[in-house]
């Protein structure tokens, strides 16, 4: 408990640095929550767009698929808030030498390249997110219970984690590398494959590789599903938490082999 609240104390810490960084730069700061609900707005555009022309996609209605685009998104602006700015970062504190400072101070490394700056901006667009899914889930006459909301919550912790872990994976490339932002960016592009039916894909080796490989099928999907009763078996929210904490193992392997064979920017 006393390490907990060591960290814990650490991280209100970094998150104050942070409100007043953002706050130092306010027109960067709204310019970012526009672009970013602008973009929202894009995806539900596109899928009106579609809905236009047929009533249903792979048995999935419109406000489905609205539930899931907003769950897709609340993920990756939570996933935004915490962590992108951070992973993309890790190349430059490997080549400019600051990880050399980094390792000598008395704190868990990876707590401190994941978790250093908080995007401020993606708390607001989640919550534009949330407001998108409570819509969706009413004209769908959805009530969910305390269980299903329980199982969400889970669910969409494990879907960040997966993401999270893949990221910093990528990103540990760096240490053999000049520069990873490119590989980091290209896998962010991948969270529009999350916000698509699941069902909309053909079974193949694209289906099963963006289900057990790089499992964008399942982060979005799986939570969406508790919630509008298409869980087609518990056993995708045990595929979902198997494949989050395979993807973290990966990633923590990675990175202390990384550790053991990084000289230093100077060397």
């Amino acid at each position: 408990m006393t390490t907990f609240r060591r960290y814990l104390s650490l991280y209100g810490a970094l998150w104050r640095n942070s409100v007043t960084r953002e706050m130092s730069f306010k027109a960067n700061f709204l310019l970012w929550i526009i672009v970013e609900l602008l973009w929202f707005g894009l995806q539900l555009t596109f899928m009106s767009v579609l809905y236009s022309h047929t009533d249903s996609i792979a048995g999935w209605s419109k406000w489905e698929v609205v539930l899931l685009v907003g769950c897709s998104n609340f993920i990756q602006q939570l996933f935004t808030a915490f962590f992108l700015t951070n992973l993309t970062e890790i190349s430059e504190h490997i080549r400019t030498g600051k990880l050399d400072f980094m390792l000598l101070l008395p704190v868990n490394t990876r707590f401190l390249v994941s978790l250093r700056k908080v995007d401020l901006g993606a708390y607001l667009n989640a919550a534009c997110a949330v407001a998108v899914m409570g819509y969706a889930a009413h004209r769908l006459h959805l009530a969910p219970t305390a269980a299903q909301f329980a199982g969400f919550g889970l669910m969409v912790l494990a879907g960040l984690l997966v993401h999270y872990s893949l990221m910093f994976l990528l990103s540990s490339i760096a240490f053999w590398t000049v520069r990873a932002q490119g590989i980091v960016f290209g896998y962010y592009n991948l969270f529009n494959i999350a916000r698509l039916p699941d069902a909309a894909f053909p079974r193949g080796a694209f289906k099963a590789f963006f289900t057990f490989g790089l499992p964008m099928l399942l982060v979005s999907n799986v939570p969406t599903k508790v919630l509008a009763h298409k869980l087609g078996s518990p056993w995708e929210m045990a595929v979902l938490g198997g494949m989050s904490l395979a993807c973290f193992a990966a990633s923590e392997a990675l990175w202390r082999y990384s550790l053991r064979h990084y000289t230093s920017a100077s060397s």
